[in-house]
């Protein structure tokens, strides 16, 4: 559990929970799956209370089709109506949230039907695949969508700052820390 150094008026903070913010102001509440203090910092892995999604934009024919992410915030605001519509048929509540879109409600169940594995190329690393489930599909202005959600799920790692609130790590600062909060962990682990 987290110290008390959080402000009273976060009440979320004493149920184990904690809002990251972004520089939109749009939030996000995660579940504080680890707490841990290296060199008088702390530190918290977080897991978003509502799942996260993705969309892609499907684009070739036949055997060259290919699942394009949608990250384009303008695209992303044409077509989250009409994401939202999909979503809701299945009991889904879309959410334009902090870092991630992210559903609220029981997703349904895993079929091995409805998976889509998305190979991840990034270079001088190897990434393993991401199983995604889908969750629906749309058209909108002849272009097809798709929403998945995915199977491994997506944590945060933040520091507390002096203030008590939470500040994602740089992929800069997560590399140069890693090895520290690993052996930490591995060391609560045992």
């Amino acid at each position: 559990m987290l110290p008390s150094q959080f402000p009273e008026e976060n009440d979320q903070a004493h149920a184990g929970s904690i809002t990251l913010n972004d520089d939109k102001d749009r939030t996000l509440d995660c579940y504080i799956e680890h707490s841990l203090t290296v060199d008088d910092q702390e530190y918290v892995l977080l897991l978003p209370v509502d799942s996260p999604i993705e969309i892609f934009a499907w684009q070739g024919d036949g055997d060259d089709e290919e699942a394009i992410l949608v990250e384009d915030e303008a695209t992303i605001d044409q077509i989250f109506g009409i994401a939202q519509a999909v979503l809701s048929e299945q009991n889904l509540i879309l959410k334009n949230t902090a870092y991630a879109l992210t559903v609220a409600g029981e997703l349904p169940p895993v079929e091995e039907s409805e998976l889509f594995t998305l190979e991840i190329e990034d270079e001088g690393t190897d990434l393993e695949p991401e199983q995604l489930q889908l969750l629906s599909s749309f058209y909108h202005e002849e272009q097809e969508y798709a929403i998945y959600t995915p199977l491994d799920p997506l944590l945060f790692f933040a520091r507390i700052s002096k203030t008590g609130k939470p500040e994602l790590l740089s992929p800069e600062e997560f590399r140069q820390v890693q090895p520290l909060l690993e052996e930490h962990l591995f060391n609560e682990v045992e």
